[in-house]
């Protein structure tokens, strides 16, 4: 199983430098080789993506293993003032704007496409979130305004969180009633608040521990303890691992290296997270791709044509009526943010994680794919160009 790993590793950092020379972002560059390795019959890689194509495989790979790295990564590098400055539009787009996505998609797929009402939800909530593996890549590349990253970043890690919350929820819901509703309520406030506790208390605690000790190679081992160990025990304690691991890794890289990194114990914490981070992000990409191959996208083209249409509108409703709540963001700044609402990995290991045995799964799957490929291939590669356009600094 290592080897297979390591051929896979070594076909990605063999894309990304292609993709560097070209000067295009990599993530697109690796989901078109990954789908060009799922549908080519390559002599001595048959076995490799059977093994990596598998729902288990997939979704534990993501959900247990990169996600926290990159979750880890992104929020410790995440300055505490600056998003403390942009509060009000990172909250509106991660809550206000994550909820209407999700109510927007599901209505609208619910009346149009006549999806079940489970079906619906499942699938608005699938959509809701921006993917934190994929937006910052994309924009970590372009060199955006920096007060126009930070939101983009701090809304993707936080409504990532969100969607999750959203998604366990609908997985259960078959009929709407006001009972239920809030059931969901008290549920979707339990799981946020409790991972802000777990993630809250352990990056407090680990920020005191740095402040004993100066070894750069123990506080490095201390943040991948905090980063796995807070998404497992608010995964465990069935609150969100997500927020958990975003909260902990600000507290983190702001209070924990004020009172106790050294300068030389925060660069090599830095650089080993974002090696990891990187690491994580190629096979993610790759796998995306080989994932895609292996779908029934047959009979389905009308459902899965109108569904990006529904998924595109749904986002930039939700980004200008979340925004017109906060008259700091520059006009020019909402399509950048809508179109930039990417999709990702995250999405397609949600929905590998839904039973077999569910009547909508083989529909949900394909209509998921279809938005995380078109987002990545389509909004990825052109996001760049809109910036140009609207002449964004």
């Amino acid at each position: 199983m290592i080897a297979y790993w390591i051929i896979l590793l070594a076909i990605a950092v063999g894309v990304v430098f292609i993709a560097e020379k070209m000067k295009q972002p990599y993530p697109t560059f690796l989901v078109v080789m990954g789908l060009i390795i799922g549908l080519t019959p390559i002599p001595g890689l048959g076995e490799i993506k059977s093994y990596v194509v598998n729902d288990a495989v997939f979704q534990t790979t993501v959900i247990f293993i990169f996600l926290s790295a990159l979750l880890g990564d992104a929020a410790l590098k995440l300055p505490f003032n600056e998003l403390k400055e942009n509060k009000k539009s990172i909250s509106l787009l991660a809550l206000l704007g994550t909820f209407l996505t999700f109510l927007i998609v599901a209505t609208l797929t619910y009346f149009l496409l006549h999806l079940s009402l489970q079906e619906a939800l499942i699938f608005g909530a699938l959509m809701a979130a921006t993917d934190p593996v994929s937006v910052l890549s994309i924009f970590k590349s372009m060199g955006l305004n920096k007060r126009l990253s930070i939101v983009v970043e701090g809304e993707s890690l936080a409504n990532d969180g969100v969607a999750v919350v959203l998604f366990q929820i609908a997985v259960v819901t078959t009929v709407l009633s006001l009972t239920g509703t809030l059931d969901a309520i008290f549920e979707f406030l339990k799981v946020v608040s409790g991972g802000i506790l777990i993630g809250g208390v352990f990056g407090f605690i680990a920020s005191r521990i740095t402040s004993k000790i100066d070894h750069y190679l123990v506080e490095t081992g201390l943040s991948m303890v905090l980063f796995y160990g807070t998404f497992q025990l608010a995964e465990h304690f069935e609150v969100s691992g997500v927020i958990a691991v975003v909260v902990g890794g600000v507290i983190l890289g702001n209070y924990g290296r004020n009172v106790g990194m050294s300068d030389l114990t925060h660069e090599k914490v830095n650089s080993f997270w974002e090696t990891i981070a990187f690491l994580s992000n190629t096979l993610i990409f790759l796998l995306v791709g080989l994932e895609v191959s292996r779908i029934d996208f047959l009979n389905k083209g009308w459902l899965i044509f109108t569904s990006i249409l529904i998924v595109i509108l749904a986002r930039f409703i939700a980004v200008y009526i979340s925004l017109s709540f906060d008259k700091s963001i520059p006009a020019l700044w909402k399509p950048i943010i809508a179109w930039g609402g990417l999709k990702g990995s995250l999405s397609i290991a949600l929905i590998l994680g839904v039973t077999p045995e569910f009547a909508g799964r083989d529909l949900l799957l394909a209509m998921t794919f279809s938005n995380v490929v078109f987002s990545l291939l389509v909004q990825g590669t052109t996001l760049k160009k809109l910036v140009s356009i609207l002449k964004i600094k």
